[in-house]
């Protein structure tokens, strides 16, 4: 382990109320009207202050609020809170501050004052731009709420903004697959992020299967909006990640490239190397709001858990495979504290059809990012 073991560091901070919950979401979102703003964010730095004993003296490179919704917290609150965190940490003076947000007007009319508070770049819960398609999976929004939400974005003076997209609805037809990619491309956006809708456990939709389109179909969603995206300058760059040059998501970089991250706030995760010891550990918070709330003062962890040494070449590999252009040995070593050669003689079983290394270090082939599973396993 090196002496100095110390990834790059990034801040997510957990907003778990919704207005509504979508029937295809496991996140740790509640529907709660009566939010009290200042008393989570109490919790959240009494939060931060308790991570922050772990990691040592490190700037934070990117700060992303996600949910939830946290574009219900008013302007003032989110201000409050990028403000309190950088009393407690130095930030980064190229940093990414990102927000999730979605169509809805209550949330469009604060896009600007966002926008002031600290905010540079802006995630919009599109889904689909088709009304049926919408209604469909229980979004409150329709396709001119959706319009109106981007065209706001860019008026509140937003450069770095990402649009989510999912394919695989129930009901939805390639064309309109196809349409909504079209669509997303044409709004003058800087990152799209385009996923398979998938059924997860606790949901209304496990407990209630709709009727989607089957893998064929899938299959030629996925292929055909790739291909549009692409013919549009919108480089792949992760499994579900697209970007226009130089605008990939940092935080979710970081993310990938198995970098520290902080999670503070209801059902936060976390991931943070102990830089004296070198531990790798992983922590959760109180999924609960009101418990994450009462508990935080004194405990705010739910749950910790550390990497083994022997688990962390596949812990790495689980998320840095995931970049097109994979990673550097440089990156593996400053992540993981590992030498580089425990890693190349780990990938010497995998079939060089579908792994590549060279002197810069290790990706997929074309192959084995279509089978990105079957690589991955042959490292269990």
């Amino acid at each position: 382990m090196p002496e100095h073991f110390s990834p790059p560091l990034s801040l997510y901070i957990h907003i778990p109320w919704c207005v509504k919950k979508c029937p295809y979401c496991d996140f740790n979102s509640h529907v709660d009207n009566s939010i009290d703003e200042k008393r989570y964010i109490d919790a959240l730095m009494a939060d931060l202050d308790n991570d922050l004993k772990l990691i040592g003296p490190r700037p934070i490179k990117s700060i992303f609020f996600g949910g939830g919704t946290p574009s219900l917290f008013s302007p003032a609150a989110i201000n409050q809170i990028i403000e309190a965190a950088k009393q407690r940490i130095a930030i980064d003076k190229n940093i990414e501050i990102t927000m999730e947000a979605n169509p809805g007007t209550f949330e469009q009319k604060n896009f600007a004052e966002f926008k002031a508070a600290g905010v540079n770049r802006l995630s919009i819960g599109i889904q689909s731009f088709n009304d049926s398609n919408l209604k469909n999976i229980g979004r409150i929004h329709d396709s001119q709420q959706a319009h109106k939400a981007i065209d706001t974005a860019h008026d509140a003076g937003f450069e770095n903004i990402n649009l989510d997209l999912m394919f695989g609805l129930p009901g939805q037809s390639i064309e309109q697959a196809i349409n909504d990619i079209a669509t997303a491309c044409n709004k003058n956006v800087q990152h799209i992020s385009h996923y398979q809708l998938t059924i997860e456990p606790n949901t209304l939709f496990h407990r209630q299967p709709p009727v989607i389109p089957d893998m064929e179909e899938l299959w030629t969603m996925q292929n055909q909006c790739h291909e549009i995206l692409l013919a549009n300058n919108f480089e792949q760059y992760e499994v579900s990640a697209f970007s226009k040059p130089d605008r990939q998501c940092q935080h979710n970089l970081n993310y990938w490239n198995f970098g520290d991250y902080i999670g503070i706030g209801a059902g936060a995760h976390g991931k943070l190397t102990d830089t004296i010891s070198g531990k790798v550990m992983r922590r959760w918070k109180h999924r609960q709001p009101e418990e994450y709330m009462r508990k935080t003062a004194g405990q705010p962890v739910s749950g910790e858990a550390v990497i083994k040494q022997d688990n962390l070449i596949f812990e790495f590999l689980l998320n840095a495979l995931r970049l097109k252009k994979g990673f550097s040995y440089e990156t593996f070593e400053l992540n993981t504290g590992l030498n580089r050669n425990v890693l190349i003689e780990a990938c010497k079983k995998i079939d060089d059809e579908l792994l590549i290394q060279d002197q810069s270090g290790i990706r997929t082939s074309d192959k084995g990012y279509r089978f990105l599973n079957n690589v991955l396993e042959q490292f269990l």
